[in-house]
């Protein structure tokens, strides 16, 4: 199932469900519910390898459906039905931001496995975006159930970064395409203020979109964000210097930002964290910019318009900035926020061209990792294409290979030749995508590790 890369499309069909049938007449099939209410769905084949794997599902909007899930997409279960292995999930007991549900639900499926099946001889956490976030927490705070972890497309740059950096893009544009028009951007006092603020600032930016002005001051917005140039396949696929073709592209995704994360998404949040989580008191944009790797396009667009972006750029400096609520802070970094300390290896990796979850995540937790003495245990790898996780079943499967083999010789091997190599033995039809690749730097990392990013 290949997912489409607009942004409500995307995290909707992370949170699809999987046909309840199993792979095999002589595999077992357990479904229910918990004590919390959240669904849990286990697959365990009839010759079952010890190896069970706890699977994190991605973000689902609160209204939306939220179905247990043990695998990304069918043609992963399938294959690992058919290797041995048993896969169980939850759905979470609520939707949005539900990373105090997340985990105790998921230990509580795995306990519930133990309980049913037996204790497995290997333990694997793994998920797909927000569940690459709970999988991540699930390793670092209970690692003693865990022997090793997975996160694809994961949100690893954790609440407070995620929902400072998604406030940044719809900071410049508000500042730029519609100032003085008071569209509140954090504290809402419900979903039908964030929804009413969202669409005010989307009918400014489809205007902006009209004029080579407006456009720059999109990619300009993107560039904070680090959206991508070419964020989904349907896209036409830019020349490195197709300034025009990247910033359509972007427009696209920014949009998708502001109809659901940057408002929707966040009141959502806000209501759990008992307040605003997110500032950007102190933040330089200029400097902000100038670390982005989008930096040429936007100086280009700035020239083809006719357009000061020192202009635009002393703009934002002088505008009010927006302050957090402590206590709404001290919440999401409870919650919400990564240390970095791993006990066990863990294994990240990323498309390149991710709108939602920007590649830079990678390097936001590569800092923590650092910083919390696990750095040999972490290890990254890329795939070279369009999209938020959109990995080929290869390319899945190939991860968990390389995870595996890492626990069974205590070595790594993560070179993009033998990821690829691996990709093609789990699917000889699709080719493989596993690229060197070093993500720039997180523009504003949040992690537990380093006590000074706690200063709002």
């Amino acid at each position: 199932m290949r997912i489409r890369l607009a942004l409500l499309t995307t995290c909707l069909s992370l949170a699809t469900a999987l046909p309840a049938q199993a792979a095999d007449a002589g595999d077992s099939r357990l479904e229910g519910k918990l004590p919390s209410g959240a669904a849990y769905v286990m697959d365990v084949p009839a010759s079952w390898n010890g190896t069970v794997l706890l699977y994190s599902h991605g973000y689902s909007p609160a209204g939306a459906p939220n179905p247990a899930q043990n695998t990304p997409r069918p043609a992963v279960r399938d294959k690992l039905l058919a290797e041995g292995y048993a896969l169980i999930g939850s759905s979470y007991a609520t939707n949005g931001w539900a990373i105090t549900e997340a985990v105790p639900d998921q230990l509580a499926t795995l306990d519930l496995f133990t309980e049913k099946f037996g204790p497995a001889s290997r333990t694997l956490a793994w998920g797909t975006s927000y569940g690459g976030f709970v999988t991540t927490m699930l390793a670092e705070r209970h690692a003693d159930r865990f022997d090793g972890s997975l996160s694809m497309c994961g949100l690893v740059q954790g609440g407070v970064a995620n929902w400072n950096s998604t406030l940044d893009p719809v900071f410049a544009l508000r500042t730029l395409l519609a100032p003085g028009s008071g569209i509140r951007l954090a504290g809402f006092a419900d979903q039908a203020e964030a929804v009413a603020a969202a669409k005010s600032l989307t009918t400014k930016v489809d205007a902006a979109q009209q004029t080579p002005q407006g456009r720059a001051r999109i990619a300009l917005a993107a560039a904070l964000h680090n959206i991508p140039g070419y964020n989904d396949a349907a896209q036409q696929k830019p020349g490195p210097t197709d300034w025009g073709t990247q910033q359509s592209n972007q427009f696209t995704a920014v949009r998708g930002l502001l109809q659901m994360p940057a408002f929707s998404w966040r009141q959502e949040a806000e209501s759990r964290a008992g307040g605003n989580p997110s500032w950007n008191t102190g933040v330089d944009y200029t400097a902000l910019l100038g670390r982005s790797p989008l930096y040429k396009e936007v100086t280009e667009l700035y020239k083809e318009a006719g357009l000061s972006l020192r202009g635009d750029l002393s703009a934002l400096g002088r505008a009010p900035r927006i302050s957090a609520d402590p206590s709404a802070v001290g919440w999401m970094r409870n919650t919400s926020v990564l240390s970095g300390r791993l006990t066990d290896p863990q294994l990240n990796i990323h498309t390149t061209g991710d709108a939602l979850i920007p590649v830079q995540a990678e390097s936001a937790y590569r800092r923590a990792a650092t910083a919390g003495g696990s750095a040999g245990l972490l290890r990254q790898a890329y795939v070279d294409g369009p999209g938020h996780c959109t990995f080929t079943t290869g390319e899945t499967l190939a991860a968990l290979d390389t995870l595996e083999d890492r626990l069974d010789t205590g070595r790594w091997d993560v070179s993009p030749g033998t990821l690829n190599s691996r990709a093609g033995q789990e699917d000889p039809t699709t080719a493989a995508r596993y690229v060197p690749y070093r993500p720039s730097a997180y523009p504003r990392p949040h992690d537990l590790a380093h006590p000074g990013d706690n200063r709002p």
